[in-house]
C-alpha cells in the first residue's frame, strides 16, 4: 500500500495499486438482481490521469480471490480525467472534494457551526466537501439531514441510525 501510494504521489501509475473495494449488495439486496452481487472498486492514480486501471484492479482482486475474473458479468469504468469531464467538481478526478488538510477539514466549505446550510433557503449540502469530510461515507448526509429536520421541521432528536 505504501509503495503504491508513493508512486501516485510521485505522479506515476502504480503497477500494483492499492485497491479499495465495496460490495454494497451484501447489506442491501435491492442493489443487485436476485441471486447476484454488485462489487465496485477503485484505486488512486495521479490527478488528471488517463490510465484505465480496470485490468490492474481485477488482477489485484484475483490475487486474493482466485476465480474472481470469471465471476464478472459486466463492468464500467472511468479514468481520473474522465471523471472530471463528467463532473467538474471532481477536479483532476479527485473524489475527495479537495485537499484534506487541517484547514480544509475545519473550513469545509466555510467556517461555520452549520456548514451544511447555504444562504439559499431550503438548500443544504451533503457531499464530501462538508464535515466530517471525505471517506466518512454517509455521515455528511446524516449531518445535513439532522440539520434539515431540526431547522425545517422542528424535529430536535434525529431518528436512530440503526433499526
Amino acid at each position: 500500500m505504501i509503495t503504491a501510494e508513493r508512486e501516485v504521489a510521485l505522479g506515476r501509475v502504480p503497477e500494483h495499486p492499492f485497491v479499495l473495494v465495496s460490495q454494497p449488495s451484501v447489506l442491501d439486496s435491492t442493489r443487485a438482481p436476485s441471486g447476484r452481487q454488485v462489487l465496485w472498486a477503485y484505486t488512486h492514480v495521479p490527478p488528471g490521469s488517463d490510465a484505465d486501471q480496470s485490468e490492474a484492479i481485477v488482477r489485484r482482486i484475483e490475487g486474493f480471490a482466485p476465480g474472481f475474473r470469471d465471476s464478472i458479468l459486466a463492468t464500467a469504468s472511468s479514468t481520473a480525467r474522465g471523471m472530471s469531464q463528467i463532473d467538474p467538481n471532481l477536479v483532476g478526478g479527485d473524489i475527495l472534494g479537495g485537499q484534506v488538510t487541517l484547514r480544509q477539514l475545519v473550513k469545509r466549505p466555510v467556517l461555520s457551526t452549520r456548514p451544511w446550510k447555504t444562504p439559499v433557503a431550503g438548500l443544504y449540502l451533503c457531499s464530501a466537501s462538508t464535515p466530517p469530510g471525505p471517506a466518512v461515507h454517509g455521515m455528511n448526509g446524516w449531518h445535513a439531514a439532522t440539520l434539515v429536520l431540526r431547522e425545517e421541521f422542528g424535529i430536535r432528536e434525529p431518528p436512530p441510525l440503526l433499526p
